[in-house]
């Protein structure tokens, strides 16, 4: 039997995060909308990733929804680490890139959230932090969830 926190057919988010010109991305499913007005979001980030040590230095993030057709990107996103892959070069070499608001972000996602960080509390193997949107867009409904990635034998649930 499943986990309770896996019953739960979760969307699959990339978090950006940025230092020295470069980003990197990671895989999030611990997303949570938290307030309407400002609108705010809370995102549980994995201990001793590069996604904590870069958004620990940088108040901006970006938050984006990943498409269905983008479930292969989960192995290097998720699976690889990017204290050790260089995740912008290898996204960059397969065309996986744009700009948007001045950032690098994923091509052919469903929304992007631009976000500003407002506040941290480490709690276990993740670290929580707290958003305020500063803009979002929502580009399609064919969003990439968990059950898909169980599914394709990607993760298990």
């Amino acid at each position: 039997m499943q986990k309770p926190w896996n019953i739960p057919d979760l969307p699959v988010y990339s978090l950006a995060t940025y230092a020295d010109g470069m980003v990197n991305m990671n895989i999030c499913t611990y997303v949570t909308k938290v307030s309407m007005s400002p609108g705010m979001y809370v995102i549980a980030v994995y201990e001793g990733t590069k996604t904590l040590e870069n958004i620990s230095t940088s108040d901006i993030a970006v938050l984006q929804l990943l498409h269905e057709e983008q479930h292969g990107l989960v192995r290097l996103l998720g699976k690889k680490s990017g204290t050790v892959v260089n995740k912008e070069a290898k996204l960059s070499s397969k065309n996986h890139l744009e700009i948007w608001e001045g950032q690098k972000v994923l091509k052919n996602v469903c929304a992007r959230i631009l976000l500003q960080k407002t506040w941290s509390l480490t709690t276990g193997d993740h670290t929580l932090f707290a958003f305020k949107i500063i803009k979002s867009k929502s580009y399609t409904k064919e969003y990439l969830t968990t059950r898909l990635l169980s599914t394709l034998k990607i993760i298990s649930i």
